[in-house]
């Protein structure tokens, strides 16, 4: 049986690989290395420049890769381990890694379906950023020729999106970020359709923090430990 100290290892390196991933999608290229992943090209908006991905990752770790030229560089410390406050940043948030269990083979959740063209991405990109076309621009059509990545969408029977996250398939481990749900709709019916979405077999991963955190408690997920996002100020 995986221990807990594993299993927070996996969804710190999956959460980084799918940073890697929306990085590419904008043609940009981070570096993994011992301690961090980090980009030295600012990183699209609400992506990290750095990532810590263990316990004994330094400031300059994640410092000496990144671009600092201006404002606005952000960092994950993974295990809310780092003060960077001396080197000028900010604490943006704490959030809690979580984790639930894998689960078995399952039917697709009614109404729920893998997006697969740019046509349903862009749609999916809209309802996931309430209409704001700048935000929604962040999805690009190149995420989904990614192997590791699946967007999936809850539809009405009108065709209206009503959630939808998205699920990272990397370090032994599926990871769910970006899960929304429509005006009125209740956070249990995106988690429902993402985890039977979930390749069978595998531990869910992910992070949240505060309502959002509450409402993945009540699903079924337990917490890993904490994590910060700072940001230069």
């Amino acid at each position: 049986m995986i221990t807990e100290a594993a299993l927070l290892a996996h969804a710190v390196r999956n959460n980084a690989d799918w940073c890697a991933v929306m990085c590419r999608a904008h043609g940009l290229t981070g570096s993994f290395g011992p301690r961090a992943w980090t980009s030295p090209r600012r990183t699209p908006l609400y992506y990290p420049d750095a990532v810590t991905l263990t316990e004994d990752a330094t400031a300059a770790d994640l410092l000496s890769g990144i671009d600092r030229t201006a404002p606005g560089a952000s960092v994950k410390d993974s295990h809310a381990r780092l003060d960077l406050a001396a080197e000028g940043f900010r604490l943006l948030f704490d959030a809690q890694w979580i984790h639930r269990p894998a689960p078995g083979p399952r039917p697709a959740a009614e109404g729920w379906r893998p997006v697969r063209t740019a046509g349903e991405l862009t749609a999916w990109a809209l309802a996931w950023s309430t209409g704001d076309p700048d935000e929604a621009a962040l999805f690009r059509p190149e995420l989904l020729a990614d192997p590791t990545t699946t967007i999936v969408a809850g539809y009405a029977a009108d065709g209206r999106i009503l959630g939808g996250a998205v699920l990272t398939e990397s370090a032994g481990v599926t990871g769910v970020s970006n899960l929304f749900t429509a005006d009125g709709v209740p956070p249990s019916y995106a988690w429902s359709g993402a985890l039977a979405a979930a390749a069978p077999g595998l531990p869910v991963v992910g992070y949240e923090s505060g309502d959002d955190l509450e409402a993945a408690l009540a699903e079924g997920f337990e917490t890993l430990g904490p994590l910060r996002v700072w940001l230069d100020a």
